[in-house]
């Protein structure tokens, strides 16, 4: 039978711990093969004779004694909702706590606004001419990008090297901590080169061809050579989900003339949708396999960059994202996480399939909503929402977030709205993709969207809005354990009213666990890895420190607490949750969680 061993130092007579701490703890040793009992979560609440404290009976059958009034955390001082111009000050440099690493931006927000104001849903900036320059990307980190998108359809990979080159100095030089992403272009037909965005106007006629190297007014080329076999006279082309859509007025040799229906602005190598009849014409996409030969190049390429992402285009199967998996299992050294992007009529039927074998989600409403109907769009983002909240994978919502901003230095109503109904959703990241790359306020469209999930996070920690039931994950016992652990450490933390929860983890597994139950305050994940903290950018709620672990348990818990209040991010009597999955030895792997206040 499967057996678990609480140690409450009131009871146990644990020295090692503070007086003011609640220890449970389960060893993996205790855990027998094969068990089908799960580690309960914390269960009911009954008075103590004792004045002044609460008995709390769990169903590990063992009692604690916890204090009925924890001090309460200090009240959140307003956010600012301005955009930042600068890089924030330098954090005070202290001699003995230079093997903690924390986000200088992360560190700033905690300072000034506190715990429970500081952002949990995460921003990826997509990198292109208005904010590659070295001055553009560190205001962007300082207002807060979490994640820099390398879009792959344009630019060299010398261009993407500089990008990446520069992204990590500012990371070294300032403080930052921003993870890069490198997107794939995918299969599907594109535009070739041009020199300069297109603005185009209705009832302005142009040409498509498959001619190379073609130069000539109003005529641009189209990468895939069957694109005029496969378009007819009456054809709508839609050019980037809907940025642009063009009628089909004739055929002639290589050559396509369109009259521009809905008016907009043409990008290089922005990708083409065809619909007939009111549905989408698939047949051009029977003979494209999802990673081209371009991709495995560029694949390559994030593998000798070491980035932290690579995202697959118009994933429409799991084959897919097993087979890339495999790929750079075998040839990068540095765990590379991958995101499938669903964006095409195809990848629906297969939602769950695609989730389970990502890593991340992307929901790509542009050229998803040029596939399927528009009015399925809002159901499907929220079916892939939940079901990566559900499988604890983050869920990335791109496209059109503030699509005004390309042009205006503020959002529609309209816009802020659809922010907060994400938020409020609770997925993990907004993404910026032309609003960022080359729109006109870059810098301001980060703002809005900081100040946006901030708030509408506030509300719903307010309201108690976004829960939903989480199912079990796994049937192995370690991996119900890890999951009953973090559940119970976030009910105790909502329910205690705690600061933070701190997670010490190498591999940022329970770091993941907590981020799916969505707890109401910040999870700060202790790594001593450099790439899991990167990684961990993308997980809400999860602001990640790197720290240089050191054989002890309650040693780590105490250093931690001490270089933390050194930085002003903890005070004297904060009450956290402490949780631990940390393998100090092959002897000795225990997962713990505590109910601590600092010292």
């Amino acid at each position: 039978m499967q057996s678990f061993r609480v140690s409450i130092n009131e009871i146990a007579g644990c020295e090692s711990l503070p007086s003011s701490a609640l220890f449970v703890q389960t060893s993996r040793r205790n855990l027998a093969a094969g068990s089908t009992h799960s580690a309960p979560r914390l269960g009911s609440t009954c008075r103590s004779r004792s004045a002044g404290s609460i008995t709390r009976r769990n169903a590990f059958e063992a009692t604690a004694v916890v204090p009925t009034a924890p001090e309460s955390p200090p009240k959140a001082t307003e956010v600012h909702h301005g955009v930042f111009v600068e890089s924030p000050p330098p954090l005070p440099s202290h001699d003995d706590d230079s093997d903690l690493e924390v986000d200088s931006v992360l560190a700033k927000e905690l300072s000034e606004n506190g715990f429970k104001s500081t952002r949990r849903t995460k921003i990826i900036c997509t990198i292109g001419p208005t904010s590659s320059s070295p001055e553009m990307l560190q205001i962007l980190a300082a207002n807060g990008m979490n994640v820099a998108r390398l879009n792959m359809c344009h630019g060299t990979h010398e261009w993407h090297r500089n990008i990446i080159t520069t992204i990590r100095k500012l990371n070294r030089d300032k403080g930052y901590s921003v993870a890069i992403m490198v997107d794939t272009e995918g299969s599907e037909v594109h535009l070739q080169e041009i020199d300069q965005p297109v603005k185009v106007e209705a009832g302005d006629e142009y040409t498509l061809t498959v001619r190379s190297g073609v130069r000539q007014d109003r005529t641009i080329g189209v990468s895939y050579d069957a694109f005029i076999d496969d378009v007819q006279v009456g054809d709508m082309v839609v050019v980037d989900g809907g940025m642009v859509s063009l009628e089909v007025l004739d055929k002639a040799g290589p050559d396509v003339t369109c009259r521009v229906v809905d008016p907009g602005i043409i990008l290089s190598r922005a990708n083409l949708t065809f619909r007939r009849g009111g549905g989408i014409v698939r047949a051009h996409n029977a003979m494209l396999p999802i990673i081209s030969s371009k991709d495995w190049l560029d694949i390559d390429f994030a593998i000798s960059q070491e980035v932290d992402f690579i995202a697959v285009s118009f994933v429409k199967t799991a084959d897919v994202i097993n087979n890339l998996k495999s790929y750079l299992r075998a040839r990068s050294s540095k765990p590379i996480e991958v995101v499938s992007k669903v964006e095409s009529y195809d990848s629906v039927p297969n939602i769950p399939d695609i989730v389970a074998a990502s890593d991340c989600v992307m929901v790509a409403r542009g050229d998803l909503g040029a596939q399927i109907p528009l009015e399925d769009v809002p159901s499907v983002q929220k079916e892939i929402v939940v079901r990566c909240r559900q499988m604890g994978k983050p869920v990335i919502i791109a496209s059109h977030l503030l699509q005004s901003m390309m042009e205006y230095p503020t959002p529609t109503r309209a816009e802020v709205a659809d922010i907060a109904d994400v938020v409020r959703q609770r997925a993990d990241c907004l993404m910026l993709s032309g609003e960022s790359a080359v729109g006109a306020y870059p810098d301001k469209a980060v703002g809005v969207l900081r100040a946006v999930a901030t708030r509408i996070e506030e509300w719903c920690r307010q309201e108690k809005h976004g829960n939903i039931v989480l199912p079990q994950l796994t049937q192995a016992p370690d991996g119900r354990t890890s999951e009953e652990l973090c559940a119970s450490a976030a009910t105790m933390a909502n329910n205690l009213g705690a600061r933070a929860i701190f997670v010490f983890t190498r591999r940022g597994y329970m770091a993941n666990f907590l981020s799916r139950c969505r707890p109401d305050c910040p999870i700060f994940a202790f790594t001593d890895k450099q790439d899991v903290r990167t990684r961990l950018n993308m997980r809400w709620g999860v602001m990640p420190f790197r720290l240089d672990f050191g054989q002890d348990p309650e040693t780590n818990v105490d250093r931690t607490f001490e270089l933390l209040k050194r930085r002003n991010l903890v005070k004297p009597d904060d009450l956290v949750i402490v949780v631990s999955d940390v393998r100090y030895s092959d002897k000795s792997a225990i997962r713990s969680v505590q109910i601590r206040h600092v010292p």
